[in-house]
């Protein structure tokens, strides 16, 4: 389990392919992209990575949590590990990181893929965000993790997989980062705010919307998509919030062949 200044990562797919950085949303954990793994892997290096304060990586995280503080150490992992100029794959919180990242460093990344991100935060993410921060306050961890699919995943979806996230809680209660490190990471989503600085990062960028997203309005994908000067928008009629594991066949298909484009 290979480890870069208190982050750890794990890597699939050929050495020497180009190299795609996952980098997760709120929780954190590299084990969000199992959905995505085996196809991104047939031809690219890929490493996912635990955010700090999360899963296997330090749970030390000193001072103010920022987006940018967490950018940073995206680009410590990057130049520990020997790369050079990836693309960084972001699932909201992680779509932010990888924005302040090419804002902070343009060379940094080749390319940028946003899932379901924002420029500043709206209305209704906060009013999500009071909602889980009252169940986490007032009646813990497994109230919170149990009702966190309701805000990333359709209904139907919901009830065909109810196995599968009565398994996905437990071990959320096992590896639960604790509610302090949780309340800090909404803050840090909170604060978050480039919408004047989009015009500023060039690095070209895939952004991907569900028009169902229960917790970000595809809407803020819109905004990135007039701010950013080299964005493309790909719009999913249903998948929720996590689309790119309701939909996963349909998200990598998308994903793999603007790749492939990006690459021409």
């Amino acid at each position: 389990m290979p480890e870069a200044s208190g982050l750890f990562w794990d890597e699939h797919g050929p050495a020497d392919a180009p190299v795609l950085i996952l980098s997760s949303g709120l929780g954190g954990s590299a084990g969000y992209w199992q959905s995505n793994l085996a196809a991104l892997a047939q031809r690219h290096r890929v490493i996912a990575y635990d955010h700090r304060g999360t899963g296997r990586s330090s749970r030390e995280v000193p001072g103010d949590l920022t987006i940018q503080a967490m950018a940073a150490d995206l680009a410590l992992l990057i130049r520990e590990t020997g790369v050079v100029k990836p693309t960084l794959i972001g699932h909201a919180i992680g779509g932010l990181i990888g924005l302040a990242a090419a804002l902070a460093e343009p060379a940094l990344l080749a390319r940028l893929v946003v899932i379901n991100g924002w420029a500043r935060l709206d209305p209704h993410t906060a009013r999500c965000f009071d909602t889980r921060l009252s169940l986490l306050r007032d009646s813990g961890a497994r109230a919170y993790l149990h009702a966190q699919p309701l805000f990333l995943y359709p209904a139907p979806w919901i009830s065909d997989h109810h196995a599968r996230l009565a398994d996905e809680e437990e071990a959320g209660i096992a590896h639960f980062p604790g509610a302090e490190m949780v309340q800090r990471r909404i803050a840090a989503a909170r604060r978050f705010d480039l919408l004047h600085r989009l015009p500023d990062i060039a690095v070209p960028t895939l952004l991907v919307a569900s028009d169902d997203d229960m917790l970000v309005p595809h809407g803020c994908s819109d905004v990135l998509a007039k701010g950013l000067p080299d964005a493309q928008l790909a719009r999913m009629a249903s998948g929720g919030h996590a689309c790119n594991i309701t939909r996963a066949d349909h998200f990598n298909m998308w994903l793999l062949d603007w790749l492939d484009s990006e690459a021409e």
